[in-house]
């Protein structure tokens, strides 16, 4: 039970303090937790749910090695090359430098991973990859083994479950705190530091690789905070999420390291999809790969095109998640190929930020899915996600607690909960998924925008409540984003303008009224 402070106004809130705020508890919430508080501040993590994207990661964490023939500046630029000229040079190599430092701090914390002989982790490749960098655990279960470590060095941490921060609360100048409903009701959490690691935005559409908590929140927060967000049109599609016959909600994911380690995509007639399409083949970035199974698709007809993984020797104990997965949809992928499909899957851009999740409001820090660092341009490059949430995160906690302590206490004004507006999720989704999916069109596009301005006011008394908001104001920024990128250019397909324009090769920021 949440009590009344003293001193801090009789409004019928709930009320809180804390030095540093955390909204999530994936990879990026929990680093920036236990970073700030070891630096001693009092940390208050909010938590929707228990899910986490970070979980359901089963690639692996790229990360230049010592002692390898790998190098920073050769991750550097396969991490440009797949970010197709909007990528921050210099955020990419401050990232990827700092890589081999964070992973061995999250050794420290008890993460675990394959090797291939006693001492000497097991590398895999994995698409837009040109060496095998890709640590993982469990073979195809990285993020279980990330999210198990950090959930057992975070018992020491107060984490409020089923706590939904409904605004950042600031002055104008600087933050003061979260407005936060739970099941007593609204509350305030009075902070100097607040870190948004919400996550992605996947359930924009009808079915997505995402958790059941992925609706955009951070992004919403931050645009009702009046904060710029950026790169929002480019949301990338995985290339083989599994076709199941169920269209909707969370879908399990193949991995990519799969075709890294020789997994074939074809056809029903067992055609290669990738073949002249890209020198890399089926191993080209993201956005090629989901982008040529798009067009086969829709040459053929075929509701899917097909993974052939039958030629990989030790296939289950490899990839016991996908094992699993397959099994349950009724297919053996050791006899049969696997059925698979673009699925949404990450965004590339969120919250403007720094390398280090610095945001333009004093005392807002954003990390991981949620912040555009300038790392992943208009492309994630494989298995660079965890390494950002993991670098970037540890970063945005030092640095808060640090500004909490320069800071001092804050008290937030206690406001009157915003009515805001809101599509019904399955219309939303429906419209997301029909106009601004793997491939897109201006007239598409204007449609989906006319579609999400017949939205209607709705009081935020429930998770539900804010999250159909929360989709609805990050739809309303992907529309005006996609729709102002006249190009190709990454994971963002224009059917209507299908070369890339060199004049576009810069973030875009979308002038929308969201509020």
């Amino acid at each position: 039970m949440t009590r009344e402070l003293p001193g801090c106004g009789g409004s019928g809130y709930w009320q809180q303090r804390a030095d540093v705020v955390v909204i999530g508890t994936g990879v990026a919430g929990l680093v920036s937790a236990l970073a700030a508080h070891r630096r001693g501040r009092k940390v208050l993590v909010l938590s929707k749910i228990g899910d986490t994207a970070t979980f359901y990661a089963q690639g692996g964490i790229a990360v230049v090695l010592p002692e390898t023939d790998d190098s920073v500046d050769a991750h550097v630029a396969d991490t440009l090359a797949a970010g197709a000229g909007l990528c921050d040079p210099d955020a990419v190599r401050s990232i990827v430098a700092d890589g081999y430092r964070a992973v061995a701090e999250l050794v420290d914390d008890g993460a675990r991973f394959d090797e291939a002989s006693p001492g000497r982790w097991a590398l895999t490749r994995e698409g837009g990859h040109s060496r095998r960098r890709i640590i993982h655990a469990g073979g195809d279960a990285t993020g279980a083994e990330v999210q198990r470590a950090l959930d057992q060095a975070a018992a020491r941490l107060d984490i409020r479950r089923h706590h939904v921060a409904l605004e950042v609360l600031h002055d104008g100048a600087a933050v003061t705190g979260v407005l936060v409903l739970n099941e007593d009701g609204l509350g305030i959490v009075h902070a100097p530091s607040v870190i948004l690691a919400t996550g992605g935005l996947g359930h924009l559409y009808s079915a997505t690789t995402n958790p059941e908590g992925s609706t955009g929140d951070g992004v919403a927060l931050a645009m009702w905070a009046g904060l710029p967000v950026s790169d929002l049109e480019f949301i990338q599609f995985h290339p083989t999420m599994l076709f199941d016959g169920q269209g909707s909600g969370r879908r399990p994911l193949i991995t990519e390291a799969v075709r890294g380690e020789g997994a074939i995509l074809i056809d029903s007639q067992g055609n290669s999809v990738t073949d002249g399409v890209h020198p890399m083949g089926d191993l080209a970035p993201r956005d090629v790969v989901a982008a040529a199974i798009d067009a086969r698709m829709t040459a053929t007809g075929d509701p899917c095109v097909y993974l052939d993984a039958r030629g990989i020797v030790g296939f289950e104990p490899r990839f016991p998640t996908v094992t699993a997965a397959c099994h349950a949809a009724g297919i053996d992928p050791t006899r049969q190929p696997i059925p698979v499909v673009p699925g949404a899957h990450y965004s590339c851009g969120g919250v403007v930020t720094d390398v280090s999740g610095r945001t333009e409001l004093a005392g807002l820090f954003a990390a991981g899915e949620v912040a555009r660092t300038g790392m992943h341009g208009a492309n994630r490059l494989a298995s660079n996600s965890l390494l950002e949430g993991l670098v970037v995160g540890g970063r945005a906690g030092k640095l808060a607690a640090a500004h909490s302590t320069d800071s001092g206490p804050r008290r937030a004004t206690a406001p009157e909960p915003a009515a805001r507006r809101a599509l019904p999720r399955a219309d939303l989704q429906r419209a997301m998924s029909r106009h601004a999916s793997v491939v897109r069109a201006g007239a598409g596009l204007q449609r989906l925008a006319d579609e999400l301005d017949e939205a209607t006011t709705r009081g935020l008394r429930s998770r539900a409540d804010f999250e159909d908001v929360a989709l609805t104001t990050t739809a309303v920024a992907v529309a005006a984003a996609a729709l102002a990128r006249t190009e190709s250019r990454g994971c963002h397909h224009r059917s209507d303008f299908p070369e890339t324009d060199p004049a576009l090769a810069r973030s875009l920021v979308p002038a929308v009224a969201c509020c």
